[in-house]
């Protein structure tokens, strides 16, 4: 009789076409990590094996899964009320939400558009910017500024802005116009900054929007910068007449130290984007944050309305769910909590700085990444030898390439973190002891 574990393998291989996955090599291997429940940092397979999970799943987990406050709140929103179109309608859940988003928003944000996911919240932040200039006298802005190494998501507008060309290549024909400048952290700054000055000097006129990921690119490298750069970057489009869209889907609700990545450098976008932490991991709920001089922009008559949305956005489960999340964050001190794990993470990464092999060792708040040599970009794979050590010792290290890094949840337990940072050394020392010629195979 086959184990529930093999009938589950057996339809996956039949049926399921994965995400960021080269399926030759899953269906080839056969043997994929099938969970089966989770609590707080650790992950259990059908098995019984548990898994530290190393990156909060896709960065999204940031309470821990299965938050006993959001279940709750989940399990009672059940019971009352699943879903309502938000056209033309609306519910307490939205209306509280949007309303305790705001209070911890940075300054000047006071509209909140509600979508599904990190990819629509930035696709949203593009589509206003569009409909913003067009119907307001500047329909000529019709182009977007963002950096090299960007992610945005997935959806086709927002590819146009990404700048791993590994995820834009296949679809570059059919994409908006956008201009990519080098980012700060390898460039160095005033390169960087002289880079972006001369775009917005020569082609300020035409642009609608600069939208950045704040502080740290994510699925670029979790490449690292200097928040000066944010500061003059501002400047540089409210000189311009450009609006600035902050894409903090990941850098968001604390990652990086205090609760939006913009806060260290002390400024506030015109539009700021929020998803994955934002609902705790437990449904796709997303927003966009705009000031009120662009939302009234869109005033008037009717052909003026931002006539945009998704079947789900603002779904009172979501909702519910994502207002729960701000008062946990509020009544355990979430933030409060970061600094002792972030030091913690700063000092297994600083050693790790000195094996040899390892190289461009950062973190900031609860991030943590190195560089293994070899061939760079995304389909580097000294990065998934490393994944295989760790998760042979009870964590889920996910790479982006030879990028090998930690995301856990904000308020994993120290006992927990210390025993994942322990996993990372142990399997990064095992992969860069061993050689790295393998890597050029």
């Amino acid at each position: 009789m086959q184990s529930r574990r093999q009938r589950v393998v057996e339809l996956d291989a039949r049926h399921v076409w994965h995400p960021y996955t080269p399926m030759d090599r899953y269906l080839g291997e056969g043997r994929p990590l099938v969970i089966d429940s989770a609590s707080g940092s650790r992950l259990r397979d059908l098995d019984g094996r548990t898994y530290l999970d190393g990156n909060a799943s896709w960065w999204t987990a940031l309470l821990g899964h299965q938050h006993p406050r959001l279940v709750a709140a989940l399990v009672d929103q059940a019971r009352r009320l699943c879903h309502v179109p938000l056209a033309d309608i609306t519910h307490e859940n939205a209306a509280l939400l949007a309303t305790e988003l705001v209070a911890v928003a940075p300054p000047g944000l006071s509209r909140v558009f509600f979508s599904d996911d990190g990819s629509t919240a930035v696709e949203v932040a593009l589509k206003l910017a569009l409909q913003y200039w067009s119907q307001n006298g500047q329909p000529h802005r019709r182009r977007f500024v963002a950096l090299d190494g960007a992610f945005h998501g997935e959806t086709l507008g927002v590819t146009a802005i990404g700048g791993v060309e590994a995820f834009r290549r296949p679809f570059a024909s059919a994409v908006v116009e956008a201009i990519h400048v080098p980012p700060p952290d390898e460039s160095g700054y005033e390169r960087a900054f002289d880079a972006i000055a001369r775009c917005l000097e020569e082609e300020g006129e035409g642009i609608a929007a600069v939208v950045l990921e704040p502080v740290v690119q994510g699925a670029g490298g979790m490449r690292v910068y200097d928040p000066k750069y944010l500061r003059d970057v501002r400047a540089l489009t409210r000189d311009a007449g450009v609006l600035l869209v902050l894409d903090e889907v990941f850098t968001g609700y604390g990652r990086t130290g205090p609760m939006w990545a913009c806060d260290h450098a002390g400024i506030a976008p015109d539009m700021l984007c929020v998803a994955k932490g934002f609902s705790g991991g437990l449904l796709p709920m997303a927003a966009t944050l705009v000031s009120e001089a662009l939302f009234e922009g869109f005033r008037g008559a009717p052909e003026r309305a931002f006539l945009y949305g998704h079947t789900f956005c603002g779904n009172p489960l979501g909702a519910r769910v994502a207002l729960e999340v701000l008062h946990v964050y509020r009544d355990e001190q979430i933030l409060a909590g970061v600094a002792q794990r972030a030091d913690r993470i700063a000092a297994a990464f600083g050693s790790l700085a000195g094996v040899p092999g390892v190289a461009r060792v950062r973190s900031l708040g609860m991030v943590g990444a190195l560089d293994l040599p070899g061939p760079g970009g995304y389909f580097g794979s000294l990065g998934r030898r490393v994944y295989t050590e760790a998760l042979s010792r009870g964590a889920i290290l996910r790479p982006l390439g030879n990028t090998v890094y930690v995301t856990p949840a904000l308020n994993i337990e120290v006992d927990d973190l210390d025993a994942l940072l322990e996993i990372l050394s142990v399997s990064v020392a095992a992969v860069v002891g061993a050689g790295v010629t393998a890597d050029r195979e």
